[in-house]
């Protein structure tokens, strides 16, 4: 069979790429632009600027022509549970607290295939839903690292990836020592080095400012769920007396380098200690949907300079419903009552997406923009569709109106990864297949106990 000439233009080493659009960041240029162009080599953006310049300056490169596409950056999910995936509906109708009753269970019953196979398929409904970058939170499994950090390379998506240091006291020097030994390492390919704990009272005071403060050295994210619902703030309470953001905070745990997932529930007193120490939140609006008491301001965060990402929390992996759920949900929960019709404005929701979410991340010098020096992690949108015709606002239009189904193809450092929803070098039918196979043993023989009618 024929392969497809755009498609077998995409995969050589060099390319100059004419879009009809180009998404670029804030700037001179910032937000949808025509007449631009780009060229990616090694990996990165070489050249970003008017496709008339580029093509002069570099005359041996054939411009692939795209009418009717968008060239815009890859979505970065700023908050992810890579081997949660064979879980997916048990957490349907379920009240808060499932890392209780359900991950934990789960990820304990997983052994190094089937972890490896959980995280492929989680990196492969990312790639299908327009992520190029995914922030896992940490594997509670033994051997989950590995087997997360094999399967999100093999799969093509960059991954910023957590090593769990949660600790009772008893393991002080030894978690520490592994935890200085993985950052020592640094990256490696599409993986990226990242510490995490998962709630605060799961640690010491002393390991969480270690830990934190490793993080800092390293300038790489100190992960950690932080006010995600009442439950645990009430459990922070009762632990520590204090809720958990002054808990970090009392701890020397907070700074640039932190990156509290959700952050939904905040007393007044915690709020200048998010904007004073720099930290950064992953913004969860599917997560606080289906499990949650609240909704994270997180277009009053981004008007305070705090960095913001959008997060999936592993619940679905579509960048264009991420978006359109974080929009509508702070709507709902703030916008409608003080009047605010703008909301933030699509760009706001466009930014959170993706250069947001990698500044939360610790890669704003990595990727997350169309923009020179930069890792090429981008996406190739048909614009051509019922939904976009006439357009009038496109970054509006992208929150609310375009789809995961109009992604053409999509890019990792440079390489085509999926075309048409489909990896290009990997037999995703396979994984699927081996996934059937696996998945249902697993979850029958953890202790798993849900209480949704």
């Amino acid at each position: 069979m024929n392969q497809d000439p755009r498609r077998q233009a995409l995969q050589a080493s060099e390319l100059l790429l004419a879009p009809e659009w180009l998404l670029l960041p804030d700037g001179p240029y910032g937000g949808p632009v025509q007449g631009h162009a780009v060229v990616v080599a090694q990996g990165r953006f070489a050249a970003v600027g008017p496709r008339a310049e580029l093509a002069e300056r570099h005359p041996h490169l054939k411009a692939v022509e795209l009418p009717q596409r968008l060239l815009m950056p890859g979505f970065v999910d700023a908050h992810h549970h890579l081997t949660q995936s064979f879980g997916k509906a048990l957490a349907f109708g379920e009240p808060s607290e499932i890392f209780r009753r359900i991950w934990v269970p789960l990820e304990g019953s997983l052994d190094e295939r089937s972890l490896y196979l959980s995280a492929k398929l989680a990196a492969l409904e990312a790639l299908r839903g327009g992520f190029t970058t995914v922030c896992d939170a940490g594997a509670r499994a033994e051997r989950g690292l590995e087997a997360v950090a094999e399967a999100t390379r093999d799969a093509g998506i960059r991954c910023v990836l957590g090593r769990i240091c949660n600790d009772d006291g008893s393991r002080h020097a030894q978690v520490l020592a592994e935890a200085e030994a993985f950052l020592a390492a640094g990256t490696q390919g599409l993986v990226h080095p990242s510490l995490a704990i998962s709630i605060p009272e799961a640690a010491t005071d002393a390991m969480l400012h270690a830990v934190s403060k490793l993080c800092g050295e390293a300038g790489v994210p100190f992960q950690v769920h932080v006010n995600e619902h009442l439950a645990s703030v009430e459990r922070s309470l009762l632990a520590r007396g204090l809720r958990p953001i002054e808990h970090l905070h009392a701890v020397g745990a907070l700074g640039p380098q932190a990156l509290l997932a959700h952050a939904t529930m905040l007393a007044a007193d915690e709020w200048p200690l998010l904007r004073d120490s720099g930290s950064a939140v992953a913004y969860n609006p599917v997560a606080s949907a289906w499990k949650g008491n609240a909704v994270a301001q997180a277009a009053l965060l981004a008007a305070l300079g705090i960095r913001v990402g959008l997060g999936t929390d592993g619940t679905r992996s579509d960048g264009f419903r991420l978006m359109d759920a974080a929009e509508t949900a702070q709507r709902l929960t703030t916008a409608l009552a003080a009047g605010d019709s703008a909301c933030g404005r699509g760009r706001l929701w466009l930014h959170m997406a993706s250069g947001g979410g990698a500044a939360a991340a610790g890669l704003q010098r990595v990727t997350g923009a169309i923009e020179q020096g930069l890792a090429a992690d981008f996406l190739l949108l048909d614009l051509d569709v019922p939904e976009l015709t006439p357009s009038w606002d496109l970054s509006w239009e992208l929150v609310r109106l375009a789809s995961s189904a109009q992604i053409e193809s999509v890019h990792v450092a440079g390489r085509l990864r999926l075309w048409r929803g489909w990896p290009v070098d990997w037999d995703a039918r396979a994984l699927l297949t081996e996934v059937r196979g696996i998945a249902s043993d697993r979850v029958a023989k953890a202790p798993i106990q849900r209480v949704a009618r």
